[in-house]
């Protein structure tokens, strides 16, 4: 079963969706699921060196203390996941670009799901800059990636390419929001429901 994941590394939501669809994958000891990491970047306008969160949450929301409560939910929910949110620690909103091209880099070699749940953890954890491609190369190397073979992938322009269009293509679909599951082009689910849900989405494809 083939299951298409929209998100983006910036995205809370998208965290949280990631963990919940892990937790309904162990549901079904005897299948198997092709996961596929389709990125969607929330500001593909965003400078390649970030803003400054302060400023970010200013042009996207009027102010921290209108995004206070959004966030305070956000992290209410992911902690009912087991997932830790210190947004205090995230200096830098970044442009999430490079983030994408290392998590396809990983899917190639079958550790997208590590890659993508460490560099969530980075961010919303400990506010590492992810859009910086020294930083993600230390994320790659955790998981026995080459640092030649990561930054040759991060810089390369035809790959920077895909993923321009795949953003592109993904709001010529009407998807304006993540996390968005695909699943066997059959089912389609919009935000971080909960496991239930996508228990439920799940057994009516297989």
């Amino acid at each position: 079963m083939n299951i298409k994941v929209y998100s983006d590394t910036i995205c809370g939501w998208c965290y949280i969706g990631h963990t919940k669809l892990a937790k309904a994958l162990s549901f079904f000891k005897d299948s198997t699921f092709d996961l596929e990491h389709v990125p969607f970047q929330l500001n593909p306008d965003m400078p390649k060196e970030g803003i400054k969160r302060i400023d970010y949450l200013k042009y996207k929301f009027g102010g921290i203390e209108v995004a206070r409560p959004m966030y305070e939910r956000m992290a209410e929910e992911g902690k009912k996941e087991g997932l830790s949110f210190v947004f205090d620690k995230i200096i830098l909103t970044p442009n999430t670009s490079l983030s994408h091209l290392l998590i396809k880099l990983a899917y190639r070699k079958k550790i997208g799901l590590k890659i993508i749940n460490e560099i969530f953890k980075s961010y919303f954890q400990e506010g590492i800059d992810i859009g910086n491609i020294n930083n993600l190369i230390k994320i790659g190397k955790k998981f026995n990636l080459e640092e030649k073979e990561i930054k040759d992938f991060l810089l390369s322009e035809v790959e920077m390419k895909k993923i321009n269009l795949s953003d592109s293509d993904a709001r010529s679909k009407g998807i304006t929001g993540v996390p968005f599951f695909n699943i066997n082009n059959n089912t389609y689910i919009s935000g971080a429901q909960s496991t239930e849900n996508l228990i439920e989405a799940i057994k009516t494809n297989l």
